[in-house]
């Protein structure tokens, strides 16, 4: 909560503006997957803006190596995951599946596997979807709107701007199983992109 509360002050110094919508699709008994699109570190005020109290995000370990922001985010009790290594990555992920169970809670994913500032979603990852049908806990989606016209860092754009995020209603797993992943990862993304067209003002 403390880190929380800190770096939702950056955005005053940045000139950014949060609408936020559907914080009520957070409100569900027990835990959650929570997955979201992912653009550059500006996510990192978007997702302080509506992170849930009872919620932990996955990262990879990499980002335990980012000076100031890997301590944040190390103190702020991410979950690190070897992407090099397969074994690791679904041990962690099993453990993870207990954790939600034994401590009723959320845990955040981004399913694009990376940052894509490009204005659409990447393919997503399945990793995200498994733990949830594993687990038979609902798949929350959170939808930021697209930052390419006020921030580009290959253009060396970064203006103030508004960012729209949406807090999707969850997506129920309970009776799935891993024959049903590729089907709610596909459902979820098609769900999530038609909502970032909508909300960054682009065509689909």
């Amino acid at each position: 909560r403390i880190i929380k509360t800190v770096v939702k002050t950056f955005k005053y110094f940045f000139g950014l503006r949060f609408e936020v919508k559907g914080l009520e699709n957070f409100e569900v008994k027990g835990p959650a997957i929570i997955v979201s699109n992912h653009q550059s570190i500006l996510d990192m005020m978007g997702l302080m803006e509506v992170l849930p109290d009872d919620c932990v995000q996955v990262g990879k370990k990499e980002l335990m190596y980012t000076g100031t922001v890997g301590l944040i985010i190390y103190l702020g009790g991410v979950i690190f995951i070897n992407r090099k290594s397969t074994n690791s990555a679904k041990m962690v992920m099993a453990e993870v599946a207990k954790t939600m169970a034994a401590d009723n809670v959320k845990v955040w994913v981004y399913p694009e596997g990376t940052r894509n500032c490009t204005g659409d979603l990447l393919p997503f990852k399945k990793g995200a979807f498994h733990l949830a049908v594993q687990a038979q806990v609902p798949v929350i989606p959170v939808v930021y709107s697209s930052f390419t016209t006020f921030y580009n860092p290959k253009k060396n754009l970064f203006t103030s701007g508004k960012i729209k995020v949406e807090v999707l209603p969850p997506i129920e797993t309970k009776g799935l199983t891993s024959d049903d992943v590729s089907d709610l990862t596909d459902r979820c993304f098609r769900t999530m992109r038609e909502t970032l067209f909508r909300l960054s003002g682009h065509p689909s």
